[in-house]
Parts: structure tokens; sequence; C-alpha cells
């Protein structure tokens, strides 16, 4: 199997993951699409030096948290027009779940970067506070303290979102 190929198929296999953690970490779809195509451009340019890496997700995921705290460019809304609708999902309520999504990006909109990515490492990675301070590249009262401020806003901002955490 070739480079290439393997690169192809770890993104068939991970692809939607790191979408979903492109998401959750810029909390905007287009952000997130941009984010997850700059951390593949430059993953695939590295996959070939990768073949010593016991876990390449886990590569690719570190690629992406350090892409995401060197951007600053401003940001733009883009609308491109489309002559059809996209699909929807049946869901139970769907109205009730498009709040949920706006409340959602409008509470991540409020937190900084470093603070998005302290949530996102320890609640949707599930690691120990040391080792998001090694990924974060801080010491680990920092990481407690990012992670502080960030839930003190979302719970100023979106109590809600909080009240579904612990229901």
């Amino acid at each position: 199997m070739t480079d290439a190929d393997s690169f192809r198929e770890f993104v068939a296999a991970r692809g939607l993951a790191l979408s979903r953690t492109a998401y959750l970490l810029t909390g905007d779809h287009g952000e997130a699409e941009e984010l997850l195509q700059e951390t593949l451009v430059k993953a695939a340019a590295r996959w070939r030096k990768l073949t010593h890496v016991a876990d390449h997700e886990a590569y690719v995921r570190k690629i992406m948290l350090n892409q995401l705290r060197t951007w600053r460019r401003p940001r733009r809304l883009v609308i491109l027009p489309t002559a059809e609708l996209p699909e929807t999902r049946d869901h139970e309520d769907p109205a009730a779940e498009t709040d949920l999504k706006i409340v959602l990006r409008k509470a991540l909109g409020v937190l900084t970067a470093k603070q998005r990515i302290a949530l996102y490492l320890t609640f949707y990675e599930d690691l120990p506070e040391a080792e998001v301070a090694v990924r974060m590249g801080c010491s680990v009262g920092t990481v407690k303290r990012h992670k502080h401020d960030a839930l003190k806003r979302l719970k100023r901002v979106a109590p809600q979102l909080l009240e579904r955490v612990h229901s």
C-alpha cells in the first residue's frame, strides 16, 4: 500500500470524527471545514514520515490544535446560494435541536480558542489535566484557569447547555 493509499484510508475511516473535532473547536461549520482541510493538507505532506507514529489520529488532532492556535486571520461570513435545499434528517423535535445548536454556536463563540481547546481535550477526549497541559504547551494551573473561565462564561451565556449536561 502506498503512502497516498494509506492516507486516503485513514481519512475515509476517521474523517467524520476529525470533522466533529474541528466543529467543536471552532463552533462554526465553515471554519471547521477550513481547519480540517488545512490540517489534512499538513498531515498529508508529513504522512510518509509518520510510519513510526503509533496513533495517527492523535498526531493529526495535534496538528489541528496547533493550526487553530496559529490562526490569525479575520473571520468572514460567506454565503453561497444553492439551487436545492440540503437534506434533513428525521428527529424527534427538530425545532428544539435547532435551538440547541444555535445556543451552542453562540456559546462557543464567546470562548477563546484556548478555552475551547481545554474543554475539548478534557471533556471530549477525556484526557487528564496533566496531558491537556502537555498538549496545550502550558501548566496544569493554566489549563484549570481556562476550564474555569470557560465554564463560567458558558453558565452565564447558555445555562441551558449546562442543565442538559447535568440531567
